[in-house]
């Protein structure tokens, strides 16, 4: 059984980090890039910039990429774990179901608070950050357990309060000192959560299908 978990989570999530490291190269990547030129505001810099040479840009893509394949990899793990201890029946419309209620936690439940952020942006504390992001997605996670999963009346309503509750004492806006542009501010922070969801559900969908494809050849 633990050999396949790992294997299923290793494939499914180097499959979806390799679909998604290109899916950042052709969105959110340009405009982490723009961005940085805006927060130096040098002309000189930006000039440098530009004449870097292509070994540069080539070591941070593949950094970027091995970082986007990890995360999807722990996600797919995440992902049948969380199904297996739940009793689940896992295949890969179940788990990309599973998928989009954690992206619902971890990526919108938590922007409406602390929405993406370029380089040179206003920001609040750190810490406080933090501590608000992990609460609300273990908060937003198990409201959606209790109304998802659990019956009667009581589960839902505790279901709908854990899903609010965070947001009464979400951070508040930093002073609006950024130097990046609002417009690209906005299109990062929409293509950062529609990347995150692609990411998610990616694995779910591969998680699943593996964990079914591994699950016959030990039956067969």
């Amino acid at each position: 059984m633990i050999a396949r978990v790992l294997a299923t989570g290793l494939v499914a999530g180097l499959i979806a980090g390799l679909a998604v490291a290109a899916l950042q190269h052709l969105t959110t990547t340009p405009l982490i890039l723009a961005a940085e030129v805006y927060e130096t505001a040098q002309h000189a810099h930006e000039s440098a910039a530009e004449a870097a040479p292509a070994f540069e840009g080539l070591r941070r893509t593949a950094a970027t990429s091995v970082a986007t394949i990890a995360v999807s990899i722990g996600y797919a793990l995440i992902l049948i774990a969380a199904m297996l201890l739940s009793g689940e029946r896992i295949g890969p419309r179940r788990a990309a179901l599973w998928a989009a209620c954690a992206f619902a936690a971890t990526g919108l439940a938590t922007s409406l608070g602390l929405a993406p952020q370029l380089p040179g942006m206003a920001e609040t504390d750190l810490t406080g950050r933090q501590i608000w992001w992990f609460a609300t997605a273990a908060s937003t996670g198990a409201g959606l357990y209790a109304l998802l999963r659990l019956d009667g009346i009581a589960a839902t309503l505790i279901g709908v309060a854990l899903i609010a509750l965070p947001h009464f004492f979400a951070p508040q806006p930093a002073t609006p000192d950024s130097a990046v542009p609002a417009e690209l501010a906005a299109r990062f922070a929409a293509s950062s959560l529609a990347v995150q969801a692609a990411s998610w559900t990616l694995a779910g969908v591969f998680a699943g299908l593996i964990w079914r494809l591994l699950s016959r050849e030990e039956e067969a």
